[in-house]
């Protein structure tokens, strides 16, 4: 790989003996990987491997991973960079805690952090561009997460509504992505000596926002796909110079993992807390963590108000004519909330989102159409098969045509109506059955076709 010449004289400088062996690794493959799912019903994949795991992820495995599956599409699996599934390790927010992912998208320390909550507490995923913000919903919706919203705000704006409220916050900051050259080779493109800088800058800003909405007591997980000294030490050390009820939290070192370099920030021994993933040492890309927590002090904690359920009479009808045929235990009605013609399932005590650019409020239960309600993918794929009555097992053959967006007959004995369809004890979908025949509901934007 061509690296840019000031990169390369930069870190011969920083690297010493170790840089050969560290530019050496750019000419390697990328090392790929993915996440179970353990919301998800406990089975093994279908279409990947698992037979060699990420020592240091519960719930990681090295390997390529095909969308068109089942696995994927049932949310089983998640894509993610090995060394970028540590972030979500350190972070392991406790079930009842409140969290943000403050920069979340595409969704993979999202998807991480609600693995260890159990559907409990509140997550916050929030991404500043919003078509990002999009995707990173699609993929919180496949993964089944009940206890999330996604929310499209900027750090400044939403730190007025979440004061001192968070027990655990993520930063994984936009970086100069250098730890990501040899994976995306685009990003070389935008990298210039002054970059990392700029986006130290940028950093702190959010940093800053960051902090407020941390509770005292709380922990901040920072952290980067850069080598860049100025977006990793460097920020660090301004963090602990400009706020002295921060400390910094050792984080446990697994073989291949480094230590923060102190002498590449103001030499606080400190840093060295702090770690690094170099990819002549580890399966996988470049990477920087440091954990931070706030120190507890008599600031005031003041508690949001509560978002109150907005359904109309005659919708709370509509949307029980179906769910109470369709779902084993009710979801409670103070939960549901409208948002244009969709119904969502708020998680329990969320704050008030008037004022908010929010993407998804909770879990999309279904849309409101003409005297009816249909019920939505994302309902499917939060629940198990077991909390829906009457689930309806199909084949892959007919899995196959239902991402397609075809419809297909069943050979059992199945009442007309609303049902959702199951595959390897994982739920896929809802179909509507009419004297056979299963209509085909699933989204028209998701769909593909397999070819054999």
């Amino acid at each position: 790989m061509q690296l840019p010449e000031a990169f390369i004289q930069k870190y011969s400088k920083l690297l010493g003996e170790e840089a050969p062996a560290f530019f050496h690794a750019f000419d390697e493959q990328p090392t790929k990987g993915f996440r179970l799912n353990p919301l998800k019903t406990h089975v093994e994949p279908l279409n990947h491997a698992i037979d060699d795991p990420v020592s240091y992820c519960q719930f990681g495995y090295y390997g390529s991973v095909s969308g068109k599956t089942i696995d994927h599409q049932s949310g089983l699996i998640y894509s993610q960079e090995p060394s970028a599934m540590y972030v979500g390790e350190v972070a392991h927010p406790k079930p009842g805690d409140r969290v943000l992912d403050l920069c979340a998208a595409p969704g993979g320390k999202t998807t991480h952090l609600a693995s260890y909550m159990n559907q409990q507490g509140l997550l916050v995923s929030n991404e500043i561009n919003r078509k990002r913000a999009e995707i990173l919903a699609e993929n919180v919706e496949r993964f089944g997460l009940q206890n999330t919203i996604v929310t499209n705000e900027s750090p400044d704006t939403l730190e007025k509504h979440f004061v001192n409220f968070f027990d655990v916050v993520v930063v994984d900051a936009p970086c100069s992505g250098e730890g990501m050259f040899r994976k995306d080779h685009e990003a070389m493109q935008y990298w210039t000596p002054e970059y990392p800088l700029s986006c130290a800058n940028r950093q702190k800003k959010i940093l800053q926002s960051a902090l407020q909405m941390l509770k005292p007591g709380g922990r901040l997980i920072y952290s980067t796909c850069t080598f860049a000294p100025e977006e990793d030490e460097q920020n660090i050390a301004w963090l602990l110079k400009n706020y002295a009820d921060l400390k910094i939290v050792p984080i446990k070192k697994y073989p291949g993992m480094s230590d923060g370099r102190p002498e590449w920030a103001d030499n606080n021994s400190e840093l060295a807390k702090t770690l690094r993933i170099f990819p002549h040492k580890m399966r996988g890309e470049g990477h920087f963590i440091a954990q931070l927590e706030k120190q507890i002090n008599d600031s005031n904690r003041k508690e949001p108000k509560l978002q109150k359920t907005n359904v109309t009479k005659q919708q709370k009808q509509d949307w029980h004519k179906v769910a109470d045929k369709l779902l084993t235990n009710s979801i409670e009605d103070s939960r549901l909330l409208v948002f244009g013609d969709y119904l969502y399932a708020m998680p329990a005590n969320l704050p008030d989102l008037t004022k908010l650019q929010v993407i998804r409020p909770g879990i999309n239960l279904g849309v409101f159409k003409k005297n009816r309600f249909e019920p939505a993918l994302p309902l499917a794929l939060a629940f198990k098969p077991v909390n829906f009555q009457k689930p309806v097992q199909i084949s892959e053959e007919q899995w196959q045509k239902y991402v397609h967006g075809d419809t297909f007959t069943i050979t059992k004995d199945v009442e007309n109506g609303w049902h959702v369809l199951t595959n390897h004890e994982l739920t896929i979908g809802f179909g509507k059955v009419v004297n056979g025949v299963v209509k085909n509901f699933y989204p028209k934007k998701l769909r593909f076709e397999i070819k054999n």
